[in-house]
């Protein structure tokens, strides 16, 4: 299950793409931890960490589940395409959270998908 093992740092790295950007934010505006209150730039780095935080467990679970049940390929398919949303809504969201729509539906289609894929690969068993 390589290419599952490589979707999953992947995710991982999306992850840490995140936490450092809002690190960054809060360097940048001044906000002294734990405090979670500052300018609207700040809160959006936040906001798309600690979602994207939200998120991982909707990705892991079913990307290692649909790897062993289905697939290799397939599971690192859906894993990528977690990626390339949570990157999408991140950016999106960084310009303007109206703009998170895409990313974040794009996320949520590959854990379903994920999810999908999982159920398929018990019924073939």
């Amino acid at each position: 299950m390589y290419l599952t093992a490589w979707a999953t740092l992947a995710a991982l790295g999306v992850y840490f793409w995140t936490g450092v950007n809002a690190g960054r934010a809060r360097i940048r505006h001044g906000i002294p931890a734990p405090s979670m209150e500052g300018p609207e730039a700040f809160q959006r780095c936040q906001r798309v960490q600690a979602n994207t935080l939200e998120q991982l467990p909707l990705l892991l679970v079913p990307l290692w589940l649909c790897a062993f049940f289905l697939g290799d390929a397939w599971a690192a398919a859906g894993g990528l395409l977690w990626c390339l949303g949570r990157v999408a809504y991140a950016l999106g969201y960084y310009r303007d959270p109206a703009r998170r729509e895409i990313g974040f539906v794009t996320g949520m289609l590959a854990s379903a998908l994920l999810i999908g894929g999982t159920v398929w690969g018990l019924v073939l068993r």
